[in-house]
């Protein structure tokens, strides 16, 4: 059994290909990208944290139904911590819970660390003067934003987005090395 981080996926999505420079001709390609990145590291007895914006796409009837049928298709068990695009899509009971829980932060012991998980970049957060981690999406690629250059200075803060993780649920350590990978190329 492993444990996987992951955040802003934006199944369904066309305009975030655009937005991100994501590498996708379009959204079907993108989905079935990410379903196939997903369930080639993710076995079904693993562990993925998802720090929000899963899903974002129609949000009436055949929107949801579309989340549905993409979040069954995800391997592993799934654990949500809501992001600002997730709360339409939520309101669904079988959407609700096709997740093992659904907060809006989330407090982890991993691998002798405290991990504090939430959608958006904290600037302190709980366990921040003890060490915890932050793991948070919300800024996606956007090196440009003034909450990416503040982040990137905290030692123990990590961008969970796919757009910097290899479009694919991560290790912690993994997570680790995509982050200082990222704020070297292009923050140098």
């Amino acid at each position: 059994m492993a444990t996987y981080f992951t955040a802003d996926l934006h199944f369904g999505h066309r305009e975030i290909i655009d937005y991100c420079s994501r590498p996708f001709n379009d959204v079907s390609d993108m989905n079935q990208s990410l379903i196939r990145n997903w369930n080639s590291r993710v076995n079904n007895d693993d562990h993925v944290y998802i720090a929000g914006d899963l899903f974002y796409g129609g949000r009436d009837a055949a929107g949801i139904d579309e989340a549905i049928s993409t979040v069954k298709k995800l391997n592993g068990i799934l654990h949500l911590v809501a992001g600002n695009h997730d709360f339409p899509y939520l309101k669904n009971m079988e959407y609700h819970y096709l997740f093992a829980d659904v907060d809006q932060v989330r407090y982890l012991k991993h691998e002798g660390e405290n991990i504090f998980l939430c959608h958006y970049p904290m600037a302190e957060w709980s366990g921040y003067y003890r060490g915890s981690w932050h793991i948070y999406g919300h800024v996606h690629n956007d090196k440009d934003s003034k909450a990416f250059q503040y982040m990137r200075t905290l030692d123990k803060a990590l961008n969970a987005g796919v757009d910097i993780c290899g479009y694919m649920p991560v290790t912690f350590e993994e997570l680790k090395k995509y982050n200082e990978a990222f704020n070297t190329s292009f923050c140098a």
